[in-house]
């Protein structure tokens, strides 16, 4: 039947099979052009309202709940008159009767039928597959799967490089569980990046504490004695210790129902350029199932396109054609913006252009072809990945801004441009937000239609820069360029990273003042735009909680460096460094007879003396180090964190015949009321005896010089590259006033001080006036900020004596044996 002899009054009958984003935005296409065209049905295999899979990872992550990443709630389809079937699958089509039969029972006829039924994650045939503790990671049941292994088990491997499998790792890892990648290809998302840029994306996921095993092919997974994967073994015989195993290498169009009602598949549902089935006109496919002149779409992008094609001819406009995406990749794996499109590894004829600066982490690269834009990777700096997308796709010459192309749109001044705004020069169709498919047009459009005037508001309307985040800055540039005087930008200041709008004190402040206690409390609090959080605000997070909230506000192991989480400091080869704590420099033979045992016991390659007058044991194995702890009986070190390192002194009035004060007792006395002091970055103190300066007092971040009558406090010094003289702050009288000048000087900085702020450019920042007016003129002040600092100092513990003597945490550091 044609739906034009349908009964007068009735409406035809749309059915739905799959509530997935794909197919609920072409509703939403549809709704917009004709709300009340159809009689629409909804078959959903999963029991949940359509969620955003983008967001998956944060949830994996603890970041996020359930119900903040679904996009369309139960309302939602009650409001638009449509029938929700959720935790039903389809499992048949009667194409002759018309007619869906789900796994329940449940059967609903159709006039018009759209299957959506998305991809299915890829298990490679291996023995082990099929043991308890393997799985993919799709939706949200493989989520809460993964999220109840980590609250059991300790050690997990994600199998599969690319993006999903990355951000797997790195929720897995905020989860607690030391995780390492398998990966097949010589380098991280090889269909997204090019070597450099993966091996600086692998830099920094190390940095975070995942591992990898790059070129890697598995061979089984093998079990343990309680039946559960314990192990997965290589091609080449090696093994590695898994109590989870979680598959991440690619996914399949998920054409089993199509395929049983005889539709026509290969490598997908393949439809025309209306969506149309080739088979029968009546059923319709888009997503991940279709393929569409030969090639299936995994992006958000070219699967939104295709629902709004697919909605116009539903819609009876029949105007619109899909004739294929050319498609780029702009993302923020754990946190770091990539981009790349078009054939960016280069090739036979063409040229490249690049940017390489990976101290400041950012890499570009540009592939010309016969004076064309062939293809980019961007990392770390993508805000020109839409630009150099447009130059790609329109195919123009280059050859007219060559010379300015590495810098982007905003550097080409008169060159075609005249000095407008990206926003400007974009035209109507740019997208500019690849996660859900907006593009300029559409912001403008609601905008204007909508009155919208701050960022808050376009992101409710359009979804524009409400996934990743990454396109942000873009959004308010057409705000502001479609608003004109009507838009009042904020002022400009450095925000903490790219997952917030705030600085570094604003956060500080609103942890203090709204007395925030966790991470997941603050981003939620301040509204982060990436749920998640990135490489560098977790730990400067996780610092600003537990030294403004001793005692009360959580410390997260898994956003500090995998140094402070090991409680070692990492060698390149993966071995670690061992420092005990030596108090002012001083030791007994008792503890250099334990050095020495322990050193011969765990077969320690290097024994070495620091310039911190300290012993090193390098070449420590992971799995020693509790044993090593307990062995040396020795305080931690702390050579490892951002804390207190050393406090180095000279033999002082005690030996020296030159000395006028006890250098040795002060550093020692300094050490331990101190020693257990986390900081925004190392802390190193030094004592000398008399102004000889045999300790070099003059380049630490305090220094205290004896002199006749007393002590000579110095401030803010720094040894390392670039050497900064400390500056004079007070002479007291006694070890007392050292000791609390020193103290509140040091909290003042523990307060104030940005993460990873050395104490020079700290007080550089405030300005030594202002240190003063703290540290000397209120003295009421300065008293309270050192009661504060031993407060702190009180709630601490060793982590070397709780892990050798108390056993926590002990699973961090043990090897399962197969």
């Amino acid at each position: 039947m044609d739906m034009s002899e349908l009964p007068q009054g009735k409406k035809p009958r749309l059915i739905l099979v799959g509530n997935g984003m794909a197919g609920v935005r072409t509703l939403e296409e549809l709704l917009k052009l004709d709300g009340s065209l159809y009689d629409i049905t909804v078959f959903g295999s999963e029991p949940h309202p359509n969620y955003n899979r983008i967001l998956l990872s944060p949830v994996l992550a603890g970041e996020q709940t359930l119900e903040e990443i679904v996009l369309n709630t139960r309302e939602w389809y009650a409001e638009n008159g449509i029938t929700l079937h959720t935790g039903k699958t389809v499992v048949s089509i009667d194409r002759a009767a018309r007619q869906v039969v789900a796994d329940d029972g449940t059967a609903a006829g159709y006039d018009r039928l759209i299957l959506a039924t998305g991809s299915c994650p890829y298990i490679p045939p291996l023995p082990g597959t099929d043991l308890p503790g393997v799985l993919a990671y799709r939706d949200i049941a493989d989520t809460q799967a993964m999220i109840e292994a980590a609250r059991q088990y300790q050690n997990a491997v994600v199998i599969g490089g690319g993006l999903l499998g990355l951000e797997a790792a790195n929720g897995l890892s905020l989860r607690g569980m030391d995780v390492t990648v398998v990966h097949l290809n010589a380098w991280l998302m090889e269909r997204q990046l090019d070597p450099a840029a993966a091996a600086l994306l692998q830099q920094s996921l190390q940095a975070k504490g995942l591992k990898f095993r790059l070129g890697a092919q598995t061979a089984q997974l093998l079990p343990g004695e309680n039946g559960r994967v314990a192990a997965v073994k290589f091609k080449d015989g090696s093994t590695l210790s898994a109590d989870l195993v979680v598959f991440a290498v690619g996914i399949r169009p998920n054409t089993e129902l199509a395929e049983a009602a005889k539709l026509h598949c290969h490598r997908g549902i393949v439809v025309t350029d209306t969506l149309q089935t080739v088979t029968d006109p009546r059923i319709y496919a888009v997503g991940e199932c279709v393929s569409h002149r030969g090639v299936a779409y995994g992006l958000v992008a070219p699967l939104f396109e295709q629902g709004r094609v697919l909605a116009n001819h539903l819609a009876r406009h029949g105007i619109a054609r899909y004739e294929g995406s050319v498609t780029s990749t702009k993302l923020k794996v754990t946190g770091i913006d990539l981009f790349s499109a078009g054939h960016f590894l280069g090739g036979e004829g063409c040229e490249e252009i690049l940017l390489s600066d990976p101290i400041g982490g950012v890499y570009k690269k540009l592939v010309i072809k016969d004076d064309q834009l062939a293809g980019a990777v961007l990392y770390g700096d993508t805000k020109d990945g839409a630009w150099y997308f447009r130059l790609l796709r329109e195919g123009r010459s280059v050859r007219d801004i060559r010379d300015h192309l590495m810098f982007g749109e905003d550097h080409l001044g008169d060159l075609g441009h005249r000095g407008e705004t990206r926003a400007a020069a974009m035209q109507d169709g740019d997208e500019v937000c690849g996660c859900n498919g907006v593009c300029k047009g559409a912001i403008v459009k609601a905008i204007k239609d909508k009155g919208l005037f701050t960022l808050e508001e376009v992101r409710k309307h359009t979804k524009a820069s409400s996934s990743c985040g990454s396109c942000t800055g873009l959004v308010e540039q057409i705000l502001a360029f479609t608003l004109g005087g009507d838009y009042s930008e904020a002022p400009k200041v450095k925000a903490l990273c790219g997952c917030t709008e705030h600085t570094h004190l604003d956060v500080r402040a609103a942890i203090r003042d709204r007395k925030l206690l966790s991470i997941p409390e603050v981003m939620r609090q301040l509204e982060w735009r990436t749920p998640n959080g990135c490489a560098t605000c977790r730990p400067a997070l996780n610092y600003y909680l537990i030294s403004t909230w001793p005692g009360e506000a959580q410390d997260d192991p898994q956003s500090r460096y995998i140094n402070e989480r090991a409680h070692a400091n990492i060698q390149k080869d993966g071995s670690y460094s061992v420092i005990p704590r030596m108090w002012g420099g001083q030791t007994t033979p008792a503890e250099l007879k334990r050095i020495a045992l322990v050193a011969e016991k765990y077969h320690v390659p290097t024994v070495k003396v620091t310039g911190g007058q300290r012993i090193d044991l390098l070449g420590v194995k992971k799995q020693d180090l509790p044993g090593i702890w307990a062995d040396l009986d020795m305080p931690s070190g702390h050579a490892y964190g951002k804390a207190l390192r050393t406090v180095k002194t000279c033999v002082g009035s005690e030996w020296c015949r030159f000395g006028t004060q006890d250098s040795t007792r002060m550093g020692i006395d300094l050490e331990k009321a101190l020693w257990k002091m986390w900081a925004p970055h190392k802390v190193k103190l030094a004592v000398s005896g008399c102004p000889r300066n045999c300790a070099e007092v003059a380049i630490k971040d305090v220094g205290v010089l004896g002199v006749d009558s007393g002590w000579e406090i110095y401030v803010a010094g720094n040894g390392g590259i670039k050497t900064e003289v400390a500056q004079f702050l007070v002479k007291v009288k006694d070890a007392a006033e050292v000791l609390e000048y020193s103290g509140a000087f040091l909290q003042l900085y523990r307060e104030e001080g940005i993460y990873l702020e050395r104490t020079v450019h700290y007080v550089a920042r405030v300005g030594m006036d202002y240190v003063q007016a703290r540290v000397l003129t209120d003295a009421e002040g300065r008293r309270a900020l050192y009661a504060r600092l031993q407060f702190a100092l009180q709630q601490e513990k060793d982590p070397w004596l709780e892990r050798a003597r108390d056993g926590v945490q002990q699973h961090e550091f043990a090897t399962i044996t197969l």
